[in-house]
């Protein structure tokens, strides 16, 4: 199968490629060969499987990376739905059955990290642990949140369906402002390459996420405010990565999960903002070797 972009993809000679039929569609996927534990590895916005690279090099082999681009995202094909987080929980799910992998361990950030606590709770039998990088829980508390919803002022510019498109298509500047600045006061952490390669991702992947944000509005926020998330629980044993400077998902975010959760831990990183991958790679892979090494 044949991606649904002719863009090239980024240099990563380590980086195996395949697309792979799921649920319709088709999903490209980056692999990273490795000996030990697989890890599903769930990227962000505005990112794609390159999200990862850095973390891949500093984990060297030990692990079997399984870096696949969401829906829409990178070189997997844009769909006219199915951008929902219980859709996108589908596509994950399919992805390892088609992978023959029945239990794995998750790795999610951002976006991809919402998808992964939906993964926990639908699916716990099928994740030896999760590890989750700057995002709040499926139970945030109100006071902790409604004065820090000014931070996401840039989601206006996103979801609303001929607004976010437009803005994502023909505004390069706005995703490279966006990862400029919400990192811990280091815009340096970007080479221009990746700058360029994200802006120009973001432009081709504007239907997938405008719709991923507008689903999050219709569906998620009204479960949040009405609690659904209170009458499940978290089995999966899990690590909650925070940057000490996120300003977008700020550490008062981060607490409250405990009583929802068997085995949660939450973790600041310090002098590190949203992008923990990208500014902190050793400190995602370190995490990495601490809650998935016993499952080797």
């Amino acid at each position: 199968m044949a991606p649904h972009t002719d863009r090239p993809l980024p240099e990563d000679a380590r980086a195996e490629h395949r697309m792979l039929g799921v649920r319709g569609t088709r999903l490209h996927l980056a692999e990273y060969p490795g000996t030990g534990t697989p890890l599903l590895m769930l990227h962000g916005f505005p990112q794609h499987w390159y999200a990862w690279h850095k973390v891949a090099g500093q984990l060297a082999g030990g692990h079997r990376l399984l870096c696949p681009d969401l829906r829409g995202f990178g070189w997997s094909e844009v769909t006219r739905r199915g951008y929902d987080m219980e859709a996108l929980a589908d596509d994950a799910l399919a992805l390892l059955d088609a992978l023959g992998l029945e239990r794995v361990g998750l790795v999610g950030h951002d976006w991809g990290a919402h998808l992964g606590f939906r993964l926990c709770l639908r699916a716990p039998e099928r994740f030896t642990g999760y590890l989750a990088l700057n995002m709040t829980h499926p139970w945030p508390r109100h006071r902790a949140v409604v004065p820090n919803l000014w931070r996401l002022w840039f989601t206006a510019f996103v979801e609303y369906p001929v607004l976010g498109r437009a803005v994502l298509r023909h505004w390069p500047g706005f995703t490279r402002f966006l990862l400029r600045h919400q990192v811990a006061g280091r815009p340096a952490v970007w080479t221009e390459a990746e700058l360029a390669e994200y802006a120009a991702a973001t432009s081709a992947s504007a239907t997938a996420v405008q719709s991923l944000f507008w689903q999050y509005v219709l569906h998620d926020i009204p479960a949040l405010v009405r609690g659904t998330w209170r009458h499940r629980r978290l089995t999966v044993p899990t690590l909650l990565l925070g940057g000490e400077r996120d300003t977008v998902v700020v550490p008062s975010m981060l607490a409250g999960a405990e009583p929802y959760a068997d085995e949660l831990r939450v973790r600041l990183v310090p002098e590190s903002g949203h992008y923990l991958p990208q500014e902190r790679p050793e400190a995602v892979a370190d995490a990495v070797r601490e809650l998935f090494t016993e499952d080797a």
